[in-house]
């Protein structure tokens, strides 16, 4: 059975029968929660599953006597402890078929591939089902055929593996025949008798980068710094096929012929389509594309080499998500075309063999635009968004957290927390584990620091030394470099390691301790909050994770399973009673979790539209506008802080329907949430271990973080200790006051909702303590280029509405919106303006601070009035916080600029209307 979304009745119902095979892709602008998608079945799949299951039950016709009774042990359930998964007897049955029956050998004759020399077959299994056990027997299937048949050429006894990581490599060494922990003798994948056969074949494993081939330059710099052993110079000017074999297969198969390959992770392993047009064809493609087209041209001419030396018998793919990145973005071209059996995710969570995900359905704060709980997809809150996005280039680590982002963590801390203590009173050793995909390297950072300085209301382990992981990715590529290098030659004893040694011992560490996260007695058994960039390119993989954080985009439901994917491993495989797994579970937020893989559209976007060229005009130079550009506004700290004022300060008002204290989460069941299985998630300990004072000092350790300058006379006490008293001030004269009536009398959820806005209500007072505390302000301007001018702007183009304005330097104003348009008809004829720009490439910017970041704000206009003063103009609707800080910056801005006085007067204002221009206008080219 399987269960069946009906669109309907918006109910799942239970189908006999097996799920088709094949993935569901969303349906291309479709906009709400309820999206059916669209099914792409896989239709070769389809052909097969039917004559697989008719040969199984007539009793594997067609087959060698070694494969037959190794088939009768892998499915014998009377003498084996531990039961094969379906999935796995039917992906290598269907390996089995293809390869020794006449009716499987016609399908493979007409199987479409790659492009290369050849043959490959994939089968697609679910992370977390077990791809590795499936190795196994193929590697058993061939070796031991092989042994009792050499002359059969449909085997081989000579096996390369090929991962996608160092770490990923060392989980494979269970496949070493030799080694005594493997899963032949674990999983019992060949009667004790055989073992002896099964170890007279070979099997090498190695990360992709072994089949990359140094050119003579770069091993001539290798010799010389001491790189490679003196009896390893290679120095062959003529870079020969049997050089490379020896370098990249090693003594072990480098005699090999005819080598049964097998790609983990194949979905690493593509062919680049020379008339793919999309992304993965761009020179200027962003790094991760970059990395993954250099990953997949490594791997694949490696093979490629290695099938003209000796020649490549037939490769085996496993991955959870064989998809093509091809360019085009269809979905005919995203599936590679050998999939021959599909046991996918939806199976999985179906049956047990994963742990169930669920993600966030509704919560007590206001929907998203798609009428979702914005902890669906908390990257998608434009807050967020924008915030981490510009964290990128100018947070420090130390920027506070969006206020979503700090209320999604302190609900998953809390679950977490719960799940933590039910753990120990099973008596399990090790802790349940929360990850964070995150967008940026600086992303990363800020929330490492977060945890580390209670910058979330987290719980105490997740914020240890011990307890929280942060994984650098770079530092784990050059550990995955090192395992295919050879060792640099040892120094005189005693000497002291060179700092590259250093950072290989460093990186090394990382690499162990993030490969043995979970596992008791190991580096990393005590971590339990790991935040990460790369994720999916670390072959980072854990049983106990129960809490996922997505802080990044997701463009296709692809990513959205493979970030999953990290999480759905079981922790447990021991069955009740009734011969089913216990339900595991994940929870999710931020990762929009709802469809199978999928490669975008299927329609091509149509040809853009004719685009204008956009100029500063020679003949209208004396248009003109010059303006300083500074880099910041210092103001000095007075050796007194106070808020002379407190009628000044405005309040700051808590909604709180804009705030989460709860969620309902539900499981993703054939791609859609199914409430037979559902949690709620609340946050029940920070009202009651959390007092107002608590508060009141952590504000004012924040604030010193953020306040206090580098030229401050007093002493850090000091500082704090003027701190503290505004702070129970702001709270005693009722300054913090929440919206709704509901919730202003109940202590314990007015402490939550406090909490939830801390980052704000820093924000908030902190602007109130500097205005009353500073001097003057003064401009700090750059350096390199302290003015700047319309004239210095380099020529763009566009296909947005554009018109030409006569009193404008540049050749076209362009417009965003109808009334931008409309106000630049009115700029262009009032007598009142001499000159104006569009501020659309020309660089004027302010800085600002909003919510912990640095951010620059771009003015919409820049006028000279008639009466040869600036005034910087806004175009705005609505108000917002953020848009009240930047008109605070851009009101400091022209006090400093103003007070400095070389560069003219300088004002601002905003319009809120065009009706209102033309009065903005009379009233600054009135004043003086």
């Amino acid at each position: 059975h399987y269960w069946l979304y009906d669109r309907g009745t918006r109910e799942f119902r239970k189908e006999p029968g097996r799920r088709p095979a094949g993935y569901v892709r969303a349906t291309p602008g479709f906009k709400g929660f309820d999206d059916p998608g669209i099914f792409e079945a896989i239709e070769l799949v389809a052909e097969i599953r039917g004559p697989v299951d008719e040969w199984r039950r007539a009793g594997y016709p067609g087959t060698t006597i070694i494969t037959r009774k190794l088939l009768a042990h892998w499915r014998d359930t009377e003498q084996r402890q531990q039961r094969f998964f379906f999935c796995q007897l039917e992906a290598i049955e269907t390996l089995i078929w293809l390869v020794e029956t006449p009716a499987g050998e016609a399908v493979r004759r007409g199987l479409e591939g790659d492009g290369g020399g050849f043959e490959r077959l994939c089968s697609k299994l679910a992370t977390g089902t077990g791809k590795t056990i499936v190795m196994a027997m193929i590697i058993a299937w061939n070796f031991i055929n092989k042994a009792a048949n050499p002359s059969d050429a449909r085997f081989s006894a000579s096996a390369l593996i090929v991962a996608p990581g160092l770490t990923v490599k060392e989980r494979l060494r269970v496949l070493q025949p030799a080694m005594a922990d493997s899963y032949y003798h674990a999983f019992g994948i060949v009667p004790a008798e055989w073992m002896q056969r099964l170890r007279q074949g070979k099997v090498l494993i190695c990360n992709w980068h072994a089949l990359a081939w140094d050119k003579q330059d770069k091993l001539d710099a290798r010799v010389q710094k001491g790189q490679l052993r003196s009896v390893d110079k290679r120095r062959q000017r003529e870079l020969s096929g049997e050089a490379y074999i020896r370098q990249a297969l090693g003594p072990g198969l480098a005699a090999a012929r005819d080598l049964l390959v097998i790609n983990d992770e194949a979905h690493h392993a593509w062919r680049v389509n020379p008339a793919a047009t999309g992304k993965y064809q761009r020179v200027g493609a962003d790094d991760d594309v970059k990395d993954a087209v250099a990953t997949a041209t490594v791997w694949m001419e490696g093979l490629d080499r290695i099938h003209k030396e000796r020649g490549v018998l037939r490769c085996f793919d496993l991955s959870a998500t064989p998809f093509l990145p091809s360019g085009k973005r269809t979905e005919e071209d995203s599936l590679f075309k050998w999939v021959v059996s599909d046991f996918g995710l939806n199976d999985a969570i179906e049956s047990g063999l994963v742990k169930t995900p669920r993600v966030a359905i509704r919560d007590d704060s206001r929907f998203d635009e798609d009428y979702r709980s914005r902890l669906y997809h908390i990257y998608k809150d434009p807050e967020v968004k924008d915030n981490l996005n510009l964290s990128a280039k100018r947070a420090q680590d130390s920027a506070p957290l969006p206020d979503l982002v700090s209320n999604a963590y302190a609900l998953l801390g809390d679950d977490w927390l719960e799940t933590r203590m039910k753990w120990q009173e099973s008596g399990h050793q090790v802790p349940p584990v929360m990850i964070t995909v995150a967008n940026s390297l600086a992303t990363a950072g800020r929330v490492h620091y977060a945890f580390q300085n209670d910058g979330v209301d987290a719980p105490a382990q997740l914020c240890s030394a011990e307890g929280l992981l942060r994984i650098d990715s770079d530092a784990l590529k050059k550990a995955e470099k090192r395992d295919e290098e050879a060792e640099p030659l040892p120094g005189a004893e005693g000497a002291r390691p060179s700092k590259k040694a250093q950072e290989a011992a460093n990186a090394e560490l990382l690499r162990q301790k993030v490969s043995s996260v979970g596992v008791p007695g190991e580096p990393g058994e005590k971590v339990c909050n790991v935040v990460s960039v790369s994720m999916l390119s670390e072959g980072w993989d854990a049983k106990n994770v129960t809490h996922i954080m997505g802080l990044r985009a997701f463009t296709s439901q692809l990513l959205c399973e493979q970030v999953v994917g990290r999480g759905l491993r079981r922790l447990d495989y021991q069955t009740g009673d009734d011969g089913l797994f216990k339900p595991e579970y994940v929870n999710v937020f931020g990762v929009p979790f709802t469809f199978l893989p999928h490669e975008g559209g299927a329609e091509p976007p149509p040809p853009p539209p004719p685009a204008t060229r956009i100029e500063p005009l020679a003949e209208r130079r004396r248009h003109a506008i010059a303006w300083p550009n500074v880099l910041r506004v210092d103001a000095a700290f007075k050796p007194r802080l106070a808020v002379d004022d407190w009628q000044k300060v405005k309040p700051f008002t808590i909604d709180p329907f804009a705030v989460i204290t709860r969620t309902d989460l539900e499981a993703i069941v054939a791609g859609k949430p199914h409430s037979a299985v559902k949690e709620m998630i609340n946050l029940k300990s920070i009202g009651k271990a959390v007092r107002l004072q608590t508060i009141v000092f952590r504000i004012a350790r924040s604030l010193y973080a953020n306040l206090r300058p580098d030229d401050w006379r007093g002493s850090d006490y000091s500082f704090i200790a003027q701190l503290v008293p505004l702070i129970e001030r702001f709270f005693q004269l009722g300054k913090c006051r929440i919206k709704d009536d509901l919730f202003a009398d109940q202590t314990r959820e007015s402490t939550v909702l406090i909490m939830l806005n801390l980052n704000a209500i820093i924000r908030h007072l902190g602007e109130a303590i500097r205005n009353a505390s500073t001097e003057a302000p003064t401009p700090v301007f750059d350096p390199e280029r302290p003015i700047s001018s319309t004239a210095d702007m380099r020529p763009w183009y566009t296909t947005k509405p554009c018109d030409s304005a006569d009193k404008s330097h540049i050749s076209h104003c362009v417009h965003d919106s109808k009334w931008e348009a409309t106000e630049a008809y009115a700029l262009n004829r009032s007598r009142l303006v001499q000159s104006f720009a569009k501020n659309d490439h020309l660089g004027f910017a302010v800085h600002y601070s909003f919510q912990g970041v640095i951010r620059k704000y771009y003015p919409d206009y820049l006028v000279r009035l008639a009466n040869g003063e600036h005034l910087a103009l806004e175009v705005k609707g609505q108000s917002s916080d953020q848009e009240e800080a930047k008109l605070a910056a851009l009101a400091e801005w022209c006090r400093a600029v103003n007070a400095q006085g070389g560069f003219g007067r300088w004002k601002w204002a905003v319009s809120h209307h065009p009706s209102d221009l033309q009065a903005i206008l009379a009233q600054h080219a009135a004043q003086r």
